[in-house]
């Protein structure tokens, strides 16, 4: 497998450290969070990760040299003259990424200590073409899968009771999940990322999108599918004070 870790966003829910830093440099326990999602990528044996950069991009590369890029080959994708989001930053990371491997991708804001190498073997045996770590979660935004094989079917806002794809009819059969932040693709990902982005985006090079909406866009004819840790484990976005000040209580080390 290989990998690639957001690191690209403004963090502006994390002020004032975002007015200095990368939110990808905030630290939990004494670390940086991207060295943290790095070092658990590499326990799971990925030797080949690209991490994009935009906000304060070279406190990021500077980061990575100092640390001997963790003994791996890093690749950066430079989103310095645009962020791109994530389903514009993976599709402008592709050509780093080219080959038959399946990417781990890992946004470098979330701190989780989930077993990542039961989610690859799920991944592996499904032979799905995206991966979702999704759980339960109180929020507004859910994904909505089919129960079995919790094959992803589209996405609701509860608050608003906005559908997507509109055509899709709410039964109990779907689980409302939220998405956990950790997905793993296939390469086969990137010719339908580039449809998506030449029908929605036309004539943009570079086109700025999320996944999310790629994801639901593309679930109707795709298999996207949700993996739900079966053992207990923490998990935190650490892109507010409150939160970080939260995974910082939990991860004092």
């Amino acid at each position: 497998m290989k990998a690639m870790v957001f690191a690209a966003g403004l963090g502006t829910r994390l002020k004032p450290f975002t007015d200095f830093h990368p939110k990808a440099l905030a630290e939990v326990g004494g670390q940086p969070m991207l060295g943290r999602v790095i070092e658990k990528i590499k326990a799971l044996g990925v030797d080949h990760i690209v991490v994009n950069v935009h906000h304060f991009a070279e406190q990021v590369v500077d980061y990575l040299r100092a640390c001997d890029n963790f003994g791996l080959q890093i690749d950066i994708s430079d989103e310095s003259s645009r962020l791109l989001d994530t389903g514009g930053g993976l599709l402008a990371a592709a050509p780093l990424l080219a080959g038959d491997e399946d990417i781990i991708v890992h946004n470098a804001d979330i701190l989780t200590d989930f077993d990542l190498a039961d989610m690859a073997r799920a991944h592996t045996a499904s032979r799905a073409m995206a991966t979702l770590l999704a759980d339960w979660r109180q929020t507004k935004r859910y994904l909505l899968f089919d129960r079995s094989p919790m094959q992803m079917s589209g996405w609701t806002n509860i608050e608003t009771s906005a559908v997507r794809p509109q055509s899709l009819v709410l039964t109990d059969t779907l689980e409302k999940l939220a998405f956990g932040g950790v997905h793993i693709v296939s390469p086969r990902i990137f010719p339908l990322l580039r449809e998506f982005a030449s029908t929605h985006y036309a004539g943009d090079d570079r086109p700025k999108f999320s996944i999310m909406d790629f994801y639901i866009d593309a679930c109707v004819d795709a298999d996207i599918r949700a993996y739900r840790p079966s053992a207990p484990y923490r998990w935190h976005d650490i892109g507010k004070p409150e939160s970080l000040a939260a995974a910082r209580s939990e991860f004092p080390v």
